[in-house]
């Protein structure tokens, strides 16, 4: 579209990596566009033009880094000064400029910060009885009393979970320590695809220094709190790294929208929802399993008995109709166009007044625009319903691979992939306990296949 692009200098078109920069370098050559510099005017076809600019390329990238590595250095400089370099203080603290330094370092809040003891205090020495024994509470049923008491969540949210009141009880931040590089992004090749995920660091890597901020708990509190979650194996999916529930991100509370969690009892396990505040009633991971696998089986003999009726007679006859409609939208637009030629000529031979040729090439332009609409909608129709019957064609040997070798896959993680390959997402909902003695199946369960959406789903 562009003859040339202005810039200061050309190493601000790119500071990515190799492959950003392989693919500005390219852009700009096979386009044949002119970079405009105050300095200098490039030509990416011309053989030195081209070789300086990319070696512009290379050099504003070796100073992005230089850039970065310091800038990294500084921050851990800062971290072994006791100093607060992250953005976002944690739960009970405040982040405030130190006086006469540069720099930032955290001031607790009131309120918060007594809501942070009182998490501490429940967690490790427990509630007061009637008696005067003390009933330790764990992470959930502290969320669930914190929600009880109207005391409003970290960061705006609508309430606590026990995932909120684990990450307070494993900062050592509450300690009166400053940590750094707890976590890291680790980029991994899947697919094809270069994807992004957050990673513990090593021990080696992490930064964990005195800072000079005051401490809200005692170091024999805190260490008590990380004994009892060691003793409770209480650790979270990101630590453990292996999925234990087959049907996680799977299976979503149809009440609150939450993601359904397992956990382990004597004999088996529950599949329940880690909404606190969530009046949905938990049921036995075996029965919904079951459950889900004999509605995919059900769902699968309807599907099939549906697409050997129907097979791509109707799907096939849609899409010539729209292609039709695409040729007559094309030739529509071939001869507005020439109207609106004419209508030029009319102006200059004095038929069309200057108001008239205004509103005759206002009205063909936009049955022009109109038409150019329409036939970018059919052409998106085309593709989603070519979509949907490549899906039809490839969902029933998924639905019946995964009937066929779910009982025998050695792992929760082969299990749950194999599921995302068929479902969307299932939906459960129970707000009733099951009677004693029954089978305890008295929940609602609806299964969304993988199928492109359609007017006609």
């Amino acid at each position: 579209m562009w003859d040339g692009v202005l810039v200061m200098e050309v190493e601000r078109l790119a500071r990515g990596d190799t492959i950003d920069q392989g693919i500005v370098a390219q852009t700009f050559k096979y386009s044949d566009t002119m970079i405009i510099t105050p300095i200098k005017d490039y030509k990416p076809n011309d053989e030195f033009d081209e070789e300086y600019f990319e070696f512009g390329l290379f050099m504003s990238r070796r100073e992005y880094k230089t850039i970065n590595r310091r800038l990294q250095r500084g921050r851990l400089a800062s971290v072994k000064e006791g100093k607060y370099v992250a953005s976002r203080p944690p739960y009970g603290y405040e982040r405030v400029r130190i006086e006469h330094d540069k720099g930032f370092t955290l001031r607790p809040v009131g309120d918060e910060a007594d809501i942070v003891r009182f998490i501490f205090q429940l967690y490790t020495t427990g509630e007061k009885q009637e008696g005067g024994s003390y009933h330790k509470l764990g992470m959930g049923a502290i969320a669930k009393r914190l929600n009880e008491m109207h005391i409003p969540a970290p960061n705006g949210a609508s309430h606590w979970q026990d995932g909120t009141v684990r990450v307070i009880l494993k900062n050592p931040t509450y300690l009166g320590k400053v940590r750094w590089k707890t976590n890291k992004t680790q980029k991994k090749v899947v697919d094809g695809r270069v994807k992004k995920e957050r990673v513990p660091s090593s021990a080696d890597e992490r930064v964990l220094t005195n800072g000079i901020h005051p401490p809200l708990i005692d170091e024999s509190v805190f260490l008590l709190a990380q004994d009892i979650m060691s003793s409770k194996g209480s650790v979270s999916i990101q630590e453990r790294k292996t999925i234990a529930n087959p049907l996680a991100g799977v299976l979503t509370c149809g009440l609150c929208g939450r993601t359904m969690a397992r956990h382990p009892v004597p004999g088996g396990a529950i599949l329940y929802c880690p909404n606190n505040i969530c009046r949905s009633v938990s049921s036995k991971y075996d029965i919904v399993e079951a459950r889900l696998l004999q509605g995919i089986s059900d769902w699968l003999k309807d599907y099939r008995l549906m697409w050997e009726t129907a097979q791509s007679d109707d799907i096939t006859s849609a899409v010539e109709i729209k292609e039709k409609a695409i040729a007559k939208a094309k030739h529509d637009i071939s001869t507005l166009e020439k109207q609106l030629a004419r209508t030029h000529d009319l102006l200059e031979q004095g038929v069309y007044t200057t108001e008239t040729f205004l509103e005759r090439s206002r009205s063909i332009s936009a049955r022009i625009e109109q038409a150019k609409s329409d036939i970018a909608s059919l052409v998106s129709e085309i593709e989603v319903d070519r979509i949907r019957e490549e899906s039809k064609k490839t969902i029933i040997p998924k639905a019946e691979r995964l009937l066929d070798v779910y009982a025998s896959l050695p792992s929760a993680e082969d299990k749950n992939k194999l599921l995302k390959e068929v479902l969307e997402k299932a939906v459960y909902v129970k707000e009733k306990r099951s009677p004693r003695g029954s089978a305890g199946d008295n929940f609602e369960l609806t299964l969304y296949p993988k199928l492109p959406y359609s007017s006609d789903k």
